[in-house]
């Protein structure tokens, strides 16, 4: 499978270059690595994770992101390590068998590097808070010192991007007290060019995208869109629409100003009551909570139909498969994952290649045309206005 190309900013291919390139949109989704190594032999690169991805090519996905963690002890700490549940030789072989295993399964690869906070905190507040909330600044020599351990952590994922032919890279994910104020993300990103040579996207939190620095050195906006959507309890499908698409349009002239297409690195909303009023909340936050596979489907439907259609949109990676397809200690019943669910029904439909996206080659008829009854007749039911 041939590579996807480095778009590169100020080229001239502009916030349609999806389209114009003509890769199609990314029907992705998050294979995510197993969280404990209680569960060896079941992770990336193994069979576990070979199903899991046949799984995923008959939901219609033409893209999959894998996610290598690097641990970082507290939001205090300025050294990155390596290891995740193995060491990162361990970890490094099973990334690189797994990319082969959804190359030879058609799939297109984004690896996207994440960090792990072993105390409390969201690595969005690294250097300004510290594990207990409080704030509490980097100084210019602790930010120093904490950029090269980034560095080197990022770039020993991407010399595995470009040995496995990675399609994808991102150069960092959600580390917003540092991506609109520190330079130190240039020389980064130069770094990361000279030895990864596909293309290269940055995955900014979604309240984040318009503070980057550096959008114009890489090749797409890339946004975590966990956006909230709901204004109160019990907002229903067609006011999540209106304010999916209140979002769609902001981004759209974000788009149109940075003259790059976006990308969607994740998105996702929880199987609980209400899972657009804040959807950023992690299942720990909501013990006890109830499942309602409806409401995520919901959810899934509004954020996908108000940016699909939109030719700058290259597509979007859903939060999250497992890489052990059966294994369920990830996460409680309402939790992220759409396996098995409703959300998945609307996935396989909206993700069909019959139903064209904005950024798909320009054949065939528009998205509006085609997405009112994709869903079957079962689901399109699950939407209609619940009755006292």
């Amino acid at each position: 499978m041939e590579r996807a190309r480095a778009l590169r900013p100020g080229v001239g291919y502009g916030a349609g270059a999806w389209q114009t390139l003509g890769l199609g949109a990314v029907r992705g989704a998050t294979l995510g690595p197993i969280e404990s190594s209680q569960h060896p032999g079941v992770g990336y690169g193994t069979p576990a994770s070979e199903e899991a991805l046949d799984e995923l090519r008959a939901l219609g996905c033409t893209w999959v992101s894998i996610t290598p963690f690097g641990r970082q002890w507290d939001l205090r700490s300025t050294e990155i390590r390596l290891d995740f549940e193995a060491p990162f030789p361990e970890n490094r072989r099973n990334i690189v068998r797994v990319i082969q295993q959804a190359h030879a399964r058609g799939l297109r690869v984004f690896l996207i590097p994440h960090l792990w906070m072993d105390r409390a905190g969201w690595r969005g507040e690294i250097g300004e808070k510290d594990e207990r909330g409080s704030p509490r600044a980097f100084t210019d020599e602790e930010w120093g010192r904490w950029f090269q351990s980034y560095t080197r952590f990022v770039l020993a994922w991407a010399r595995v991007a470009e040995e496995a032919r990675a399609d994808l890279f991102s150069v960092g994910v959600e580390l917003k007290s540092s991506s609109a104020t520190r330079g130190e993300w240039f020389d980064t990103i130069a770094s990361v060019r000279a030895v990864y040579h596909g293309p290269l996207t940055y995955s900014a939190n979604w309240d984040e995208a318009d503070t980057v620095l550096f959008w114009d050195r890489l090749d797409l906006l890339g946004i975590q869109a966990f956006y909230p959507l709901a204004e109160r309890e019990g907002d229903g499908l067609d006011a999540l629409r209106r304010a999916a698409v209140r979002r769609a349009d902001a981004l759209e002239r974000q788009v149109l100003r940075q003259d790059q297409p976006l990308l969607f690195s994740e998105f996702g909303y929880t199987a609980r009551p209400d899972p657009t009023l804040r959807p950023w909340e992690w299942p720990e936050d909501h013990p006890g909570a109830a499942v309602d596979a409806r409401a995520q489907a919901v959810a899934y439907r509004a954020l996908l139909e108000a940016f699909a259609g939109r030719r700058w949109f290259a597509g979007a990676f859903v939060w999250r498969y497992y890489a052990n397809p059966m294994d369920s200690s990830q996460e409680p019943a309402w939790g992220f994952s759409p396996r098995g669910r409703d959300a998945e029904e609307v996935l396989r439909a909206l993700y069909a290649p019959a139903l064209r996206w904005g950024s798909d080659p320009a054949e065939g008829r528009p998205w509006a045309e085609r997405v009112d009854g994709a869903l079957s007749p079962g689901v399109e039911r699950a939407y209609l206005p619940q009755r006292p």
